[in-house]
Parts: structure tokens; sequence; C-alpha cells
């Protein structure tokens, strides 16, 4: 015997489908038939996955018969899940006193993280940046070759990126969003980068294999380092308040030539602590994107949203920001 046709299967699903909904007798019994024919790998689903599979001349007034019997069988679950969830009106009364107070369900808000973002945006889109986004899951390119990381960089090693494929990977900065961002643009260049890191770190008081972070880039001529310190000043003033110090110390970045380190100090407080790393963009990144590293100069710098809420707000232990504390969380409601 021949197979059955799509029309004919759909005509039979149909049929099941009108028995399963009358044999229902309880909203129990229709969250089954709802699973069977409407969730994801359900009966209906199954037939659209088989669309392909027909004649091109065909699908049209078979995807309109599976649109109609989608949406017959959503509505007509609708309609017998009221009827079905109506108390008979000879029901017997409740004992309960419809008198006394409701349950008070306090209404939600943005995780401390969030907010620290938040701020550190507004900061930002108040000194001219923009705010970019990109691929959590990232190509080798973008994350290395394009940021001047040569092959035998420790980075790219398995024991320190997670890779997902053979040229895909979770980003463990959002660098890339830097080099999406100049591929599409030209000079004058200013955003920032917020967004989450991976890494494989082992998870302790100031280290997570999952975090977040933000990066800052502008590029355009007649840049300095003069520059990359006024934004870092005004950055720190604006989100800590008044009366810290910052400085810079040599380091090394393969995307950034110089290189430094960030660092600041409270009022009357003589510890540095360190909150980034930053540098002029590496003229091989420019010339990389199609930037004339002669005429066009940037710099970048980047920090981790967990570091700058922890300086903030006196946290101590990273690991406090992923627990299911409520009463963490609540201490930060506005």
């Amino acid at each position: 015997m021949a197979d059955k046709t799509l029309e004919q299967r759909i005509a039979e699903t149909q049929d099941r489908f009108d028995r399963r909904l009358l044999e229902a007798g309880d909203l129990e019994a229709l969250e089954a038939v709802r699973i069977a024919f409407l969730a994801r790998k359900g009966a209906i689903g199954g037939l659209f996955a088989e669309l392909g599979s027909i004649a091109p001349e065909e699908r049209a007034a078979v995807g309109q018969a599976l649109n109609r019997l989608k949406t017959d069988a959503t509505e007509r679950l609708d309609a017998r899940r009221r009827e079905l969830g109506r108390a008979p009106a000879d029901a017997a009364p409740t004992d309960q006193d419809i008198t006394l107070p409701g349950i008070h369900h306090p209404v939600g808000h943005p995780h401390l993280l969030t907010i620290v973002q938040q701020q550190i945006e507004e900061i930002f889109l108040n000194m001219g940046f923009d705010v970019a986004v990109g691929p959590e899951m990232e190509t080798e390119y973008h994350n290395f070759e394009a940021l001047n990381i040569p092959a035998d960089h420790p980075a790219r090693e398995d024991w320190d990126t997670f890779y997902v494929g053979e040229d895909l990977l979770l980003r463990p900065h959002t660098s890339p969003v830097q080099i999406r961002v100049m591929e599409r643009s030209e000079p004058p260049v200013r955003v920032i980068c917020p967004g989450r890191c991976y890494r494989r770190d082992a998870q302790d008081a100031t280290h997570s294999p999952v975090f977040f972070q933000v990066e800052l880039l502008w590029v355009e001529e007649g840049l300095s380092l003069a520059n990359l310190r006024y934004v870092i000043d005004r950055f720190v003033e604006a989100f800590f308040g008044p009366g810290y110090e910052t400085r810079l110390s040599g380091d090394f970045f393969p995307f950034t030539e110089p290189s430094v380190q960030l660092h600041m100090r409270g009022p009357g407080e003589t510890r540095w602590l360190e909150i980034g790393g930053a540098g002029m963009v590496d003229p091989a990144v420019l010339a990389g994107v199609g930037y004339d590293p002669e005429t066009i100069t940037g710099f970048a710098f980047g920090f981790g949203i967990e570091r700058m809420a922890m300086l903030k707000y006196g946290i101590s232990d990273i690991r406090t920001f992923l627990t299911n504390d409520l009463r963490f969380v609540r201490q930060f409601r506005d």
C-alpha cells in the first residue's frame, strides 16, 4: 500500500485531535492533549517539519492547511481550558474567608550587576559614546587574529578558552565587538562594548568562569594617551565620586601599543587598586580593519562589571552575585 500523503495525515491528525479533546475531562488531561499535538515535538509540529519534502507547487496549499489545523487546535484548546476551569454554579462554598487581606507579592527589580552596567552605560552615553553588542559565540578570527593575538599565545589554548567547534569559541572578552564595529564603520568611532564573557578560570572569591565586562574604544585622528587618561578620570569620578586618584603603569597586551594597567585609590587611601587594562590600539589592528594607522589612532580599555560593583559596594566575594540569597539582591532595590 502506498504511503499516505501529507494531506491525508493532516486529516487524520485533525480526527485524532478531535477525539482526544472530547475525552479530556480535566485540566491535566487537556495539558496532555496540548503537549501531544501543539508542543514543539508534537504531532502538528512534526507535520510542519515535513513541508520541505513535498513538491514546491504543493507546499503553499499544504502549509495553509497546516496553519488552519494549528490555529483551530489552539483556539479550541483555549476554549476548553476556560470551560474546565470554570467552577460549577452549584459548587459547595469554600471555607476561605474572602474578607481577609490578600498575600502581598513584591515586584521584582534589576540585579545589582544589571544596575551597575546601566550606571556605566549612562556615564559613557553622556560622554558621547554609543553602546555596541556582539555575539557571545565568536570566531577565532575576530577573537584572536584580528586582535593581533598570535597562534602560539597561551590564551588560545584549550585550558584557557572554551571552544565549541573548530573555529568557534565562547568569547573570553568583548574586544571582538570592537573589531566588528570598526569593520563596518569609518572613523571617528566611539563605543563601549558590555557583555557576558567566558574563561576557564577556577571559581574562587575573585574569579569566575562566567563574568561581565565592558570595553571602550575611541578611534579618530590625533588621539593620544592623554585622551585616554582624561576619559578614565572622568569615568572614575562619575562612577565612584570625587576625590579618587588614578595612575597608569606599563604593561603588555597584543592588541595595544603602548599598553598600560589602570589603578585608582580613594580619598585618604594609600593602596592602589588595579581596575583594568588599556592602551593605544596597535597599528596592526587598525590596518586589519582597513584604517590607515599613519593618520588614525585610537585607544581602548576594559574592566569587569563585577569588579566595579565589588569596589563600589564593598563586596568581597564574586560568588555572591551568583547565589540565590534574596537578602543580598534586595539590598539594592531602588
